[in-house]
């Protein structure tokens, strides 16, 4: 959500925290600022809005080469230039930012507003640069420890101080922090976008961890009741190509990333099928086929995009592996005491793989003694290293709000697990090759739906001119309704509403006019049948219809828009009747003229409850 970034060296720091901060845009926010510290002290310049608004407003001699910044998501008081970050005490000796939530910033507030702290924002962060001010430690590392052990909640924090010029002191408790090594400068971010234009080599901070930072190098510790523990954490270099976070010439990230998608299904499946004997290969699962013979159940967990998918995935793993599956939202997960069972297995569910409610709930099953594999995209995350194994999904980088190709990946992975799951079971290797050979294919039909663009750019603006609008599907085409649904409400910004179309006569036909449009999933199923019947009660009731479908379905005379893509073997069809709706929900955000890759009040990776 916010993002942090952070800089020493011999450059000036606030044109490189400013690019920085540029390059986190993409995560969502509604303000930005920047402190740098140099020979005068300290200097904080914010403001709501855009980092152009903070780019035109900072003042010309913004000396320092030490410096920290930030974009915030509003959670504590409106979006405006003193809620914006980094926050300082009242003698400005400590400038602060944060990412997170602090649970106990009312009885924090009030503690220090007895002691006679004059508090200036509404925010829960300022709390804590005038808890490290207080402090009567010796070193920064000390009054940074001494103010966290005071918080209850998530943070990833950066801190600078007027007495320790050299220096940044970072922390994180479930909120990201990435240390970035340069040649004689040193880099800190909360996500590695921020990062790849100085340096690839990079050092994750994991929960409970303290780092500081200095111009030459960094030194890790860890935070708990005794004090601090020295580790050993070490840079690393990372695969990843720059050019990925620039969008080059698509208009936006969301377009490029969608266009993506057959070159990143390629990559998941590369070296992932065998076709020896008709299974997958997921080595990062962690599990031989004993073990995987003894799972009785599958729970998925995930939110948003990630939670439709793993409802895809369910419906995968029970028709190919026979195994009870369901999906359910992590942010309810944990919070209904779950019963762990030594005999489920357990998948998290997170491209950024550090979404707060979903690693939440890892924590609570890996306590309870759960097996917990990961489907992330970003190497090095929260729910990668808390996970006892995991499938990398290999996207690349995903820099727009809404997920395209990293959730079509998600499926792809879904598929393989539940290809290897069948194969150790009661799948025959007939099937084991004909789902290999449908996994295959995928990249080809996926580039097949994405030639219709132009075609589709008609029906989206269409679409556009509603208020609100329904999307149905039945069994595989329920997830994909509420997946197409969540599209368009994150970035058209349209009222969308997913159903089974088998319920539609139980209540929501009574909605059913002109003024609002249907999308109907109808693959070439068992149930054709059933959901073209059902699109003839919505025809009936004057109801637009736009149906995403297979050249094969007969719609007996509907008068409808019909949107047609490539069959693949059944049980993979769902990935491909989602990238239609992809374009679509992007093409009536970009009639409505919003701006597609940052959807307001949403952010990429969700790192508070």
């Amino acid at each position: 959500m916010c993002g942090i970034v952070g800089y020493l060296g011999t450059h000036q720091a606030a044109p490189l925290l400013l690019e920085g901060l540029g390059r986190l845009e993409h995560r969502g926010y509604d303000s930005a600022g920047v402190a740098v510290l140099g020979p005068s002290g300290i200097r904080v310049a914010k403001r709501a809005g855009r980092v152009r608004d903070l780019r035109e407003a900072l003042p010309k001699r913004f000396a320092g080469k030490v410096g920290i910044g930030h974009t915030r998501w509003a959670t504590h008081g409106p979006a405006n230039d003193v809620n914006a970050h980094p926050h300082s005490d009242s003698k400005e000796l400590v400038a602060v930012v944060h990412n997170g939530i602090i649970d106990n910033a009312a009885a924090l507030r009030d503690d220090l507003t007895e002691a006679g702290v004059d508090l200036v924002s509404d925010t829960d962060t300022e709390v804590l640069a005038h808890l490290v001010a207080l402090s009567e430690a010796d070193t920064l590392e000390g009054k940074v420890a001494e103010a966290l052990g005071r918080i209850h909640g998530t943070y990833g924090v950066a801190v600078v101080h007027v007495d320790f010029p050299d220096r940044i002191v970072v922390a994180r408790n479930g909120s990201p922090l990435i240390i970035g090594v340069g040649d004689k400068e040193m880099h800190i971010a909360s996500d590695l976008a921020a990062l790849v234009r100085y340096t690839t080599t990079v050092a994750h901070l994991a929960d409970g961890e303290m780092a500081t930072v200095t111009p030459t190098g960094f030194t890790t510790y860890r935070l708990d009741a005794s004090g601090l523990a020295a580790t050993n954490r070490r840079a690393k270099t990372v695969d990843v190509d720059p050019a990925a976070y620039d969008p080059g010439e698509h208009e936006s990230f969301m377009h490029k990333e969608i266009l993506e998608q057959p070159a990143s299904a390629g990559r998941v499946l590369r070296g992932r099928l065998n076709g020896r004997f008709a299974t997958g290969h997921l080595g990062g699962l962690n599990m031989d086929a004993r073990e995987l013979r003894a799972i009785r159940r599958v729970k998925i967990l995930g939110c948003g995009s990630a939670y439709y998918v793993g409802e895809m995935g369910a419906t995968l793993i029970e028709e190919l592996a026979r195994i009870p599956a369901d999906a359910e939202a992590a942010s309810e997960f944990r919070y209904r005491n779950p019963i762990i069972e030594p005999d489920t297995l357990y998948v998290a569910v997170s491209q950024s793989g550090e979404t707060i409610d979903t690693l939440l709930a890892v924590q609570e099953v890996r306590r309870k003694g759960g097996y917990v594999i990961g489907l992330v995209n970003v190497v090095g995350s929260a729910i990668a290293r808390e996970a006892d194994g995991g499938i990398y999904l290999h996207a690349g980088p995903e820099v727009a709000v809404a997920s395209t190709k990293a959730l079509t990946n998600m499926f792809l992975g879904f598929a393989m697990l539940a290809l290897q799951l069948g194969r150790v079971r009661d799948l025959s290797i007939a099937d084991g090759r004909r789902l290999i050979a449908g996994l295959e294919s995928l990249p080809g039909k996926i580039e097949e739906v994405l030639a219709t663009e132009e075609r589709l750019v008609a029906v989206a603006e269409r679409l556009a001119a509603a208020e609100s609008l329904f999307f149905v599907g039945r069994v595989r085409g329920f997830p994909v309704a509420r997946e197409g649904a969540q599209k368009f409400k994150e970035i058209s910004y349209r009222h969308a509403e997913a159903y089974q179309t088998s319920e539609l006569k139980h209540g929501p036909l009574a909605l059913i006019s002109p003024d609002v449009p249907t999308i109907a999933i109808v693959p070439l199923d068992e149930l054709v049948e059933r959901n073209v019947a059902a699109l003839h009660e919505i025809a009936a009731r004057g109801g637009p219809l736009v149906v995403v479908t297979h050249e094969e379905v007969d719609l007996q005379g509907l008068e409808a828009e019909r949107i047609v893509v490539p069959r693949a073997e059944r049980e993979l069809d769902p990935i491909l009747l989602t990238i239609p709706l992809q374009l679509l929900a992007y093409h009536a955000a970009k009639q409505l003229g919003h701006d597609i890759d940052k959807p307001r009040n949403l952010a990429k990776s969700v790192t508070v409850e």
